[in-house]
């Protein structure tokens, strides 16, 4: 045989298989077995091959043809086999031929060793007689099996399409899903809407707010009710690399570069029926030093997905980590698996020209994240698992710092500590100004031009404890059970109450009444794999978040309208319309834990399809 088919797995495994019918016929011929019909070439061929494999009968006889082709159906059952193989495209004409070649050598010589070992001569053959070999019912299910996977491995390998031609073997995936959403927000009655929601996001990445004005600071708003359709768009494409390295890339909507929101609000953007931006949402290279089923370890750099086992009180749901990341599960045994993960993520770079309008320029006030947690995976029996996880979140210079005295002159004047002013933030977090403005005659001794900028008046270093019960005795129908125990250390009430801007009892310089501890308890239930129409999925959870236990830029952004000092629950459910198309609706129910009063209610009805 040419020596470019002899490794092809398709011909191995014939060959072999011959090989060992001939041996099993001259053993059976050696014990003096009686003589067994021959099954017809089209029996043959239906006691390989499943039918459900939707094969044709064998064809007729075809014409002679000039040039040598596989013999026509016949009397030997591995001719047959090979004569299908080429129709199919499995084979070309040139590998039949070789493969027949190859298995009549090797059948003759394995047939002749095992008559020689048995001492039994081989039996007398009459002219025209025509020799055939008979394959044992349990050789004939070895080939079957065997053919059948090795056909089922040749495609996924090759990606053949059918048609004999081999495409080039993939290495990459690509996915996606568009959300539609109708949002609505309801406020209620008793809300304070006399000022006591300043928008310090709004301050903060805008044109400093001039405190002894005449005008309100940007406002939030909780008292008038508002309807939105929304948008999600995200795409991506994960890339398999070889030798344990991955990479990835995904795109997505959204309103801003807000880090928690992929929302588009339809009619936002300027309205019109105009576009919509896109944003880089993941980029990162990975690197698997270890993926084992009992043991992985690996390593991300770039913008990832969150590492990290947690609920959507510490981080939201559609939080990417920049940065360098590793993470790692061993079974310690057949009931426990640890895993860890850790990371350094910078929150915040300094401009490389800050301050921009000044030649001296100011220190750097870069901002990083530490982050580790350690946990277990436990099987306490088959329908009960566990999972715990302990994590510590250091933010380092997250929290504002004070700036030496200055006098700005005007709005664009900085100070040496702006920088450390949140880039983004939603609401709920305790802050403090950060500008230390001389009085002098120039701003009519702090009665005029006081701009000022504002930061987080706590550092925040948050201690995690995360937990899930699942339950599968009522497969498919599953339970789960999920908690949370948050608690920033770093917090002092007495060293921030000097200097808190908000979350005071009273109006002006009432007492400083904020908190560092918040907790979290959801219930699912339902058919939650969701891969299959009228698969469903229902729950209902609550949660009480204290105004500085975590970053209010970094949690959930849908519940009480995104931040922290709020409590509250969330009831919802989805319902799966085909494999990949499910709506879902959900309701949340949310009360100001501290400061003046303020409820939000939200519903949401979703429409989401992936691919």
């Amino acid at each position: 045989m040419p020596a470019k088919h002899a490794h092809h797995p398709i011909l191995k495994t014939v060959a072999a298989t011959l090989a060992g019918a001939a041996i099993s016929s001259a053993e059976e011929a050696a014990q003096e077995l009686p003589p067994v019909p021959v099954p017809t070439p089209q029996e043959q061929y239906n006691e390989v091959f499943d039918p459900n494999l939707g094969a044709p009968e064998l064809p007729p006889a075809p014409a002679p043809a000039a040039q040598p082709t596989v013999p026509l159906p016949s009397q030997n059952m591995a001719v047959n086999l090979v004569a299908l193989l080429v129709k199919k495209g499995q084979l070309t004409q040139e590998e039949g031929l070789a493969l027949i070649e190859q298995a009549e050598s090797e059948a003759k010589t394995a047939q002749a060793h095992a008559q020689a070992t048995a001492a039994v001569p081989p039996p007398p053959k009459t002219e025209g007689e025509v020799s055939v070999n008979y394959v044992p019912q349990t050789v004939r299910n070895s080939i079957r099996d065997e053919i059948k996977q090795e056909l089922m491995a040749d495609a996924r390998e090759n990606n053949r399409d059918g048609s004999g031609k081999v495409e080039e073997e993939k290495k990459y995936r690509v996915f996606g899903d568009i959300r539609g959403r109708y949002e609505g927000i309801f406020f209620g009655d008793g809300n304070d809407n006399t000022g006591a929601f300043p928008n310090f996001n709004a301050i903060n990445t805008g044109a400093p707010f001039d405190t002894t004005g005449t005008l309100f600071s940007p406002q939030y708003n909780v008292d008038q009710d508002r309807d939105r359709a929304r948008l999600r768009v995200r795409a991506g494409i994960d890339l398999m690399l070889g030798e344990g390295f991955t990479a990835g890339l995904r795109v997505a909507t959204g309103d801003s570069n807000s880090p928690v929101s992929p929302n588009q609000s339809l009619g936002g953007s300027g309205g019109n029926f105009s576009k919509y931006q896109i944003w880089l949402d993941r980029a990162f290279i990975g690197y698997d030093v270890l993926k084992e089923e009992d043991q992985e370890l690996s390593f991300l750099v770039g913008r990832f997905e969150n590492p990290f086992f947690n609920s959507e009180v510490m981080w939201d749901d559609d939080l990417g980590f920049d940065g360098l990341a590793a993470r790692g599960r061993f079974a310690v045994n057949d009931k426990v698996t640890a895993f860890g993960a850790a990371g350094l993520f910078p929150v915040y770079n300094t401009d490389l020209n800050f301050a921009s309008n000044q030649p001296a320029k100011f220190e750097s006030q870069d901002k990083w994240l530490y982050g580790a947690q350690a946990g277990i995976e436990w099987k306490i029996n088959d329908d009960l698992k566990a999972k715990f996880g302990a994590a510590w979140y250091d933010f380092k210079n997250i929290e504002g710092e004070l700036s030496t005295p200055f006098v700005p002159l005007g709005p664009n004047d900085a100070g040496n500590t702006d920088a450390t002013r949140p880039s983004f933030a939603q609401r709920g977090n305790t802050y403090m100004a950060l500008r230390n403005i001389i009085p002098t005659a120039a701003n009519g001794f702090g009665t005029t031009n006081q701009w000022q900028y504002y930061g987080l008046a706590t550092p925040f270093q948050v201690l995690t404890l995360t937990g899930r019960l699942d339950y599968e005795a009522y497969d498919p129908i599953r339970f789960a059970l999920t908690g949370e125990y948050l608690k920033n250390t770093a917090f002092d009430a007495n060293e921030i109450a000097g200097k808190a801007v908000n979350n005071r009892i009273g109006s002006g310089t009432g007492t400083f009444d904020g908190g560092d501890t918040a907790w979290y308890l959801a219930f699912l239930f339902g058919r939650t794999a969701m891969d299959q129409r009228g698969d469903w999925i229902g729950g209902i959870g609550y949660r009480y978040v204290e105004s500085d236990a975590v970053v209010d830029g970094f949690t959930d952004s849908d519940f009480g309208g995104g931040g922290t000092n709020l409590q509250g629950f969330t009831l919802g459910g989805a319902v799966a319309l085909s494999p990949n198309v499910r709506v879902g609706l959900k309701w949340m129910s949310s009360d100001e834990v501290s400061g003046p009063p303020l409820s939000t209610d939200t519903l949401q009805f979703d429409i989401n399809a992936k691919f």
